[in-house]
């Protein structure tokens, strides 16, 4: 059996060292057949965008191009006809993941590091060089205090002259300086360096073949691109590419067959796939890798980039964004609007909670309403367990009340419960709207917060049972534990004991345990519960 290819993102080490590989190259066919002179795909983390630059680097790039010919022996770009641009043209390849800091001075160091490294692959061309280019190309290869902001745009002139051909520009992860910058508080300073260097050399290039980039957002076309008017931009939302990022379903049974594994699928199915790019469904390839490695149906996806922005978004959201995200908790179907550009140089807006959390792989597209609206849904399985276990986290902070709520209600001790809640109330509701008229807002803390209870509770909010909607209905999976009806009210006098000892009435009076003894159900906790601010009072 070949290896596996965990985190092993480069084409050339892939193929010559014997390890699985999924041939993906119709994307140079279809990258070389298509007009637009620059390219901008946007998709999640681990879908396969490095590999792919990776592959267009050795397709293209002059330096090697007969020793790199013989990795595609065999692919499907042997015999397409484009293979005829193969080892035609010399390729900057650059990715901006390394670029980082928490202050703007820091990422200069960063930056220096990433282009010095980068000007020593091409250190050869000094040789060629007049006095005053090898001294602008010294500056930046001995990382010294210079404008930096010309650096791609001059080293893609020196290859073009150098070789007398048009240079293929690719620039992986475009976007990661950015969201870096944004969660420590230097955003326009990055803005204004990485909108100069992008547009210098993807504008009005004379020895400009092509420029590819690759990102997980695209930040909005008033920042980065305004100068480029010859960007073409293909997102999650775009048919164009869409079988070229992530793996298909054949490719996915292909691997377990090629693994023995291929009576898994289902379970993989359920776990890994869901994603919708244009129009087909697609699986998460690190987690069909890890799978495959540890036969374990787990989450392996990971995507730690832009949990930052992701929290900044909801400390400034308001209850209608929490409504939907316990929709989504409940695994039903949601209408938003996507506008396709995440604005990070401003306050976030509320509503671009859903766009940056679909192009980061949170989401996925059920349907298309209209020309901005969509139906979104959370994708699948490991997804749903990393909202469980890691978005809640971002929501409330890092605190024990999942494992402390689960014990509190198996043992039915009421005091911990209240305790419990009191934490999270106490923790969480500073990112509500809160209304001092309603219990809306804190029935949306409590039914988002007990989606954590996935596989061990179902949480019903406002299910019709008996006379009328209870708040919350907890029904036990196993019979055997106790299932739990809460009546919520907002405090509106001093008396709140009093108002607690109404809404546990207002159970009884409404008969809403009729849903949970009608499916046999023996042992019904009922609390009716007041918030007053930051303060509870149970009545049991």
């Amino acid at each position: 059996m070949k290896k596996i290819p965990i985190g092993v993102e480069d084409f050339k080490k892939i193929i010559e060292e014997n390890y699985y590989y999924v041939d993906k190259t119709n994307l140079i066919e279809k990258i070389v057949k298509d007009g637009a002179e620059v390219k901008l795909f946007t998709r999640p983390r681990r879908f396969g965008k490095t590999l792919n630059m990776s592959t267009l680097k050795y397709f293209f790039d002059i330096k090697e191009k007969e020793k790199n010919r013989e990795l595609f022996k065999g692919l499907y770009i042997e015999n397409s006809p484009v293979f005829s641009e193969q080892g035609k043209y010399p390729v900057i390849f650059i990715s901006m993941k390394e670029i980082k800091g928490i202050t703007w001075e820091e990422m200069q160091i960063s930056l220096k590091k990433v282009f010095s490294n980068l000007y020593e692959e091409y250190k050869f061309l000094r040789e060629s060089l007049d006095e005053r280019n090898i001294e602008i190309f010294d500056e930046i290869w001995r990382r010294k205090d210079t404008d930096y902001s010309d650096s791609l745009n001059f080293l893609n002139k020196l290859l073009g002259e150098y070789y007398k051909k048009d240079v293929v520009i690719l620039i992986d992860e475009y976007d990661a300086p950015l969201i870096n910058a944004y969660e420590y508080g230097y955003y326009n300073e990055a803005l204004l360096f990485f909108k100069g260097l992008y547009g210098s050399v993807l504008k009005t290039n004379q020895y400009l073949k092509m420029g590819v980039l690759t990102g997980i957002v695209r930040v909005a076309q008033a920042g980065i691109f305004s100068d480029l008017n010859n960007l073409k931009v293909n997102t999650v939302l775009n048919k164009s590419y869409e079988e070229h990022f992530g793996l298909l379903e054949n490719e996915v049974e292909k691997m377990l067959h090629d693994y023995s594994i291929e009576y898994k699928l289902e379970d993989v199915k359920t776990w890994y796939n869901g994603y919708r790019f244009g129009d087909i469904y697609v699986y998460n390839p690190w987690s069909i890798l890890n799978y495959i490695d540890n036969k374990e149906l787990r989450a392996y996806w990971v995507n730690t980039s832009s949990n930052v922005v992701i929290k900044e978004m909801l400390k400034n959201s308001d209850s209608r964004v929490f409504k939907t995200l316990e929709d989504l908790f409940m695994k039903k179907d949601v209408p938003v609007t996507i506008s396709n550009n995440i604005a990070l140089g401003k306050h976030l807006s509320p509503s671009e909670i859903w766009e940056l959390l679909l192009f980061s792989g949170y989401l996925t597209i059920k349907d298309k309403i209209d020309e901005d609206e969509y139906i979104v849904r959370i994708p699948n399985q490991e997804i749903s367990t990393f909202f469980k276990k890691t978005f809640l986290t971002i929501l409330f902070g890092e605190l024990q009340t999942v494992k402390d709520v689960k014990y509190a209600l198996f043992n039915k001790d009421m005091r911990e419960l209240k305790r419990v809640i009191e934490q999270l109330v106490l923790h969480g509701v500073s990112f509500y709207d809160t209304d001092e008229r309603y219990e809306n807002n804190y029935q949306m803390l409590l039914s988002g917060f007990f989606y954590a209870l996935e596989g061990i509770y179902l949480v019903y909010p406002n299910r019709e049972s008996g006379d009328s909607r209870p708040d919350l209905i907890l029904e036990p999976l196993d019979k055997k534990n106790p299932a739990y009806i809460f009546e919520l009210k907002k405090g509106k006098t001093k008396n709140i004991e009093k108002e607690a000892e109404k809404a546990l009435e207002q159970i009884d009076e409404n008969r809403y345990d009729s849903i949970l003894t009608r499916k046999g159900f023996k042992e019904i906790i009922k609390i009716g519960m007041v918030f007053d601010k930051k303060k509870v009072e149970f009545k049991i």
